[in-house]
């Protein structure tokens, strides 16, 4: 099939197309961290709060337009391209653009519409109303962007998705910070010369405080939105002047293709399940943002005493004067941790992505070989990735929340919600691929169901856990462990018998998860043990970690080899992946 193609559209292998879509996300995840580390210095933990408010509020309309609409167009171009109906894959992109551009809009007005009442009856916080008003035209550019990033992995073009995406992660740092650095300024200024803020006067000056901080975190939420327009333009831009990529030769020979409406109900059909499914899995976050703050107060005001007592040292006392604000300080530190967690789910998600081209056509042409071939290295490249990460950042949570947020009362809280957050990493990362692989072998429909199944289970765990006041905030990591273990195991389980297709526990689970431990354990030694030999401060602490991380990472590759965790099809995807594959295999390693 990619010989047919041509040069530049599907001649991409699952594992090369997923180390562009990776390199590209780690770009952007590092750069999320780069703006949400300094941001916290901006806007404090409160702003940081009611930061991810907005952005958990808008989540299940947000991952419509960033996940649930790319896959579902991936998906169709991919069936079309691969039966060789050229003519109807370019025609699911001219169909989807105004289609996907109503729901964009569609679902702007109605989140912007429901906003207030959100901030008012339901998250008891009020001053998160701005940031989530500046977000809502985020939700149209991300969706007319889907199109076109949605067409070129189904070609199996990966580049410009990643492109894009790191254009808009610079825009959201640079214009994020200045903006809420800018606003912050401004109303504080005024504040201090006139008693009011934006013409308003509050009753007391910690209000005030919290009001300038919220405004702050609008003016961050802002950057978000210049970042997804410049991403849409940008890929507007590289259509009009260098198409897809694809032969013309080809279109001339495609059979003419359907009609509109035929391709618009095709595309809905697939749609519907794919954006309910994204939408689903966004849900964790609104849940989290909703429900912890209010059981997390409603413990406090019930049992001060013995939550005084669970919190001593993790929140500054100036905060217990105004202990309305306290639930909404915990959050943020949960959510400082959840931005480092997300590193690992969000990198190995390329992996689902670039699967879906690939597995899609296997399915499409019957070829259960292939389909299983293709599968195992989907589950055993994501395992190869996300175990060693995740245990890790389990095992170096103190050092690393210390080390990107300073030593101050909130690091305690970060380091244990992000032990518990790097365990549930290694479900969470699992949930994607599985859930694209589950949609290309056509049960759109299963993803969904499944992740309302593990929803409630976290909706159970938090309100029960988060409600003890010796556990807080801590109940959300748990949470979200139990959440994703039942998501990843009920998925695998699903796969299973949706393919028909049997795979290797212990080929993708078992050797990747021992190799992971020893890494983590290696990790642990390794920064103890360097850690006296480096001056105090933050600069020993990152010669510390960096030779940690090299000693855990020597271990892991040491590991692997000696359990032929690696095979030599995954090495001959890589650049210059054969010369290494040959090297190896004379040592008798692979």
């Amino acid at each position: 099939m990619g010989g047919k193609q041509g040069k530049g559209s599907r001649g991409h292998g699952f594992l090369r197309g997923a180390l562009v879509l990776t390199a590209g996300m780690a770009v952007v995840k590092v750069l999320g961290a780069l703006f949400k580390v300094p941001l916290t210095y901006v806007v404090g933990e409160y702003g940081i709060g009611m930061f991810n408010m907005a952005y958990h509020f808008y989540g299940p309309v947000f991952s419509l337009a960033t996940a649930g609409f790319p896959i579902a167009v991936a998906r169709l171009v991919s069936q079309e391209a691969s039966l060789g109906r050229w003519n109807d894959a370019r025609q699911v992109k001219r169909v989807a653009l105004p289609l996907f551009l109503a729901f964009g809009t569609g679902g702007a007005l109605v989140m912007t519409c429901f906003a207030p009442l959100y901030c008012q009856g339901v998250a008891g916080a009020a001053y998160a109303l701005a940031p989530m008003l500046a977000l809502a035209p985020a939700v149209v550019f991300s969706s007319a962007a889907s199109v076109y990033r949605g067409y070129y992995e189904g070609l199996g073009n990966m580049v410009p998705t990643a492109l894009s995406q790191v254009l808009e992660a610079l825009l959201k740092l640079g214009m994020g910070l200045f903006t809420a650095g800018w606003v912050i300024s401004l109303c504080r200024e005024e504040y201090a010369a006139q008693r009011t803020v934006l013409g308003l006067t509050p009753p007391t000056q910690e209000e005030a405080q919290f009001f300038i901080l919220a405004l702050g975190a609008a003016g961050a939420v802002f950057g978000v939105t210049v970042g997804t327009l410049v991403s849409l333009l940008y890929l507007v831009l590289r259509f009009r002047l260098h198409g897809d990529g694809t032969v013309p030769r080809l279109y001339k020979s495609s059979p003419a293709p359907k009609s509109k409406g035929e391709t618009r109900r095709l595309l809905l059909k697939i749609t519907l399940p794919v954006a309910l499914g994204s939408a689903a899995s966004s849900v964790a976050g609104l849940i989290d943002a909703t429900f912890l703050q209010n059981r997390i107060a409603a413990a406090l005001e019930q049992f001060p005493q013995r939550f005084l007592a669970a919190c001593q040292g993790k929140v500054p006392t100036a905060y217990w004067e105004t202990p309305q604000a306290i639930p909404t300080y915990l959050y943020g530190c949960y959510s400082l941790a959840m931005t480092v967690y997300l590193l690992v789910p969000g990198i190995t998600q390329a992996f689902g992505t670039s699967a879906l081209p690939g597995v899609t056509s296997a399915w499409a042409r019957g070829s259960k070989r292939e389909l299983r071939g293709r599968m195992e290295a989907v589950v055993r490249v994501t395992s190869l990735f996300c175990f060693p990460a995740g245990l890790s950042l389990t095992a170096l949570a103190e050092p690393v929340a210390g080390l990107l947020y300073g030593e101050g009362p909130s690091t305690a809280a970060i380091a244990q919600s992000l032990a518990l957050l790097g365990l549930a990493s290694l479900p969470a990362a699992m949930s994607g691929p599985l859930s694209s692989m589950l949609q290309a072998v056509g049960r759109a429909d299963l993803p969904v169901k499944l992740l309302l199944l593990a929803m409630a289970v976290k909706l159970g765990a938090n309100w029960v856990l988060c409600g003890i006041p010796e556990v807080n905030i801590l109940g959300a990591g748990v949470g979200t462990c139990l959440c994703y273990l039942v998501l990843t195991l009920t998925q695998f389980w699903k796969l299973r018998r949706a393919s028909g297709v049997g795979l290797s526990t212990v080929g993708v689970f078992l050797r990747p998860f021992c190799c992971a431990l020893l890494c983590a354990a290696s990790a642990r030694l390794g920064y103890e043990g360097c850690r006296p030999l480096w001056p105090h401060g933050a600069l020993g602490e990152a010669l510390a970690l960096g030779a940690g991380a090299a000693l855990g990472c020597a271990a892991y590759l040491a590991g692997l080899l000696l359990l032929r965790g690696i095979r030599k099809s995954d090495l001959q995807s890589l650049p210059k992946g054969q010369k290494i594959a040959k090297m190896l295999e004379k040592q008798g390693w692979i």
